[in-house]
């Protein structure tokens, strides 16, 4: 893990102190550390709303027929024997 050195006014660095006196936290690391991921969730939540809201105002939806779904497991089935093949590929050359 890699240090980062922040620098907070002093009423921030009051607030933080005294989160860490009430024992939410064992130290400014782990709060930090919580903060960042909570902003990463909170930022992941928003994309996906905007992706849903995208998909709800794209128009009236299709019911997906039993064709769809064969030309789905077959696009599937592509893509992973591509990805092993080009696994299969890598292998043998850090073999030779």
């Amino acid at each position: 893990m890699e240090n980062l050195t922040i620098s907070l006014p002093d009423s921030l660095r009051v607030y933080v102190e005294e989160q860490l006196q009430l024992g939410s936290y064992k130290n400014a690391n782990e709060y930090f550390i919580l903060l960042v991921q909570q902003e990463q969730q909170r930022q992941t939540k928003q994309r996906l709303k905007t992706k849903l809201i995208e998909g709800i105002e794209s128009g009236t939806a299709e019911p997906i027929t039993a064709q769809d779904w064969d030309e789905i497991r077959q696009a599937v089935r592509e893509a992973v024997a591509q990805s092993q093949e080009k696994s299969n590929l890598l292998n043998n050359e850090r073999s030779i």
